[in-house]
């Protein structure tokens, strides 16, 4: 990866090696005219921290040069950055493409909150090229989806998706958290905006909570109704220069300099920790497949699943560090969670520590049956998150945890 070749936006006096923490809530000018330069956008100096920071800036210049994306946006948390991306894309009359299989509040971002204002969300097949098709229309401001859906573990062509969104004049947007930067590149694949929980791989451990929206400049903005007249003014930019000019400093979710500090310390282990934890999910997948009491393994990294071919395809032979496993019944499952010596009891992905959960009684559990249903979340499913922790004493906390 590119992060060592990242420097400072000006020379620290004290030489150090991290980005300092430039923990300020404002900045002062030496004149007035240098303020109003500031605050109308026409110079880069910095004027108040929920606008922009330097810590902050850092680490989203040192995200755009590992992907290659023409800007990085950090906000506080990842639901923060979905929502920030579809608010700048969607308004009243404009509807959302996307799959049913999503994480339980992105789901009810779309379905009710965005709803309120206006914005309808179609809920389709994204396997179905036919279907994709023929629900979208000229009102369609974005195709959105998860690339491995959290915890259905459903993946999309996403060259076929590009493809037919392109010609229909509408942005991919694609939310890559299971698998990250460092093992694939979205922009090959024809996703236009990326979207990342950076709470998940790159805090290095679940230190901290952000979001991070890469906009590759790849989509052509004079096809937006809402993004047209600024596609004029700054063609492939105009998502960017609504986002950073109007959307974030609206909504008041920039990411703090702590926390772009930790996270740019993160990316700095990033591909070891992905590797490591990825490599373990792989292998715990195939031997979970022989444990009495285990009804059947989900993970599209084993051969027999049905979305092996397309997943090698597009993230290569570890498709991230998170799978599912279904048990017999969910008294079962809440028996062998209670069971459970070392795995940690607990929401999150991707931390350095193994993590494990019930969704159907936890994420999604505010949901109505009929819902749950429609998304495919089962009362026997159990999600892990795998860390870096050995894979036989994770083999052998799952087991005996099972025989008790």
């Amino acid at each position: 990866m590119k992060y060592q070749h990242t420097s400072f936006q000006k020379p620290d006096a004290y030489h150090a090696l991290q980005i300092p923490v430039y923990q300020s809530v404002a900045f002062e000018f030496d004149t007035a005219e240098e303020m109003e330069a500031a605050f109308t956008g026409k110079s880069a100096d910095y004027c108040y921290s929920r606008i922009t920071n330097p810590t902050v800036q850092f680490f989203e210049e040192r995200v755009r040069n590992i992907t290659g994306a023409t800007s990085v946006t950090a906000l506080n948390s990842g639901m923060a950055a979905i929502s920030n991306t579809l608010i700048a894309l969607a308004s009243a009359g404009s509807n959302i493409v996307t799959s049913p299989h999503l994480f339980g509040n992105t789901y009810a971002l779309m379905a009710s909150t965005l709803a309120s204002f206006g914005v309808e969300t179609r809920f389709c097949n994204l396997n179905d090229p036919e279907e994709v098709k023929a629900n979208t229309d000229e009102n369609t401001c974005a195709l959105f989806l998860e690339v491995i859906t959290n915890p259905q573990l459903e993946i999309a062509d996403l060259k076929m998706l590009s493809e037919i969104m392109h010609r229909a004049g509408v942005p991919l947007v694609a939310d890559t958290t299971v698998v990250p930067f460092c093992a694939w590149s979205a922009k090959e694949f024809g996703v236009d905006i990326e979207i990342i929980s950076s709470t998940k791989y790159i805090s290095g451990g679940a230190t901290s909570l952000g979001g991070l929206i890469l906009d590759y400049g790849t989509f052509d903005w004079k096809a937006s109704k809402k993004l047209n007249a600024l596609a004029g003014q700054h063609g492939r930019d105009a998502f960017t220069f609504k986002l950073r000019r109007e959307i974030h400093r609206n909504l008041g979710a920039y990411m703090t300099p702590q926390v772009a500090y930790q996270q740019a310390l993160g990316i700095e282990s990033l591909s070891l920790r992905f590797e490591r934890a990825s490599s373990s999910c792989l292998k715990l997948a195939g031997q979970l497949k022989t444990v009495p009491g285990i009804v059947s393994v989900n993970y599209t990294g084993l051969p027999e699943n049905p979305f092996h071919t397309l997943s090698e395809k597009q993230f290569g032979p570890l498709p991230g560090a998170m799978l599912t496993f279904d048990l017999e019944s969910r008294s079962r499952c809440f028996a062998f969670l209670n069971h459970l010596k070392l795995i940690k009891r607990a929401t999150n992905l991707f931390d350095n520590k193994s993590l494990i959960i019930h969704p159907a009684s936890t994420i999604f559990g505010t949901f109505s049956e009929a819902v749950r249903r429609e998304m495919d979340i089962r009362d026997t499913t159990i999600r892990l998150s795998v860390g870096l922790e050995d894979v036989q004493i994770l083999l052998k906390d799952i087991a005996d945890s099972l025989n008790e």
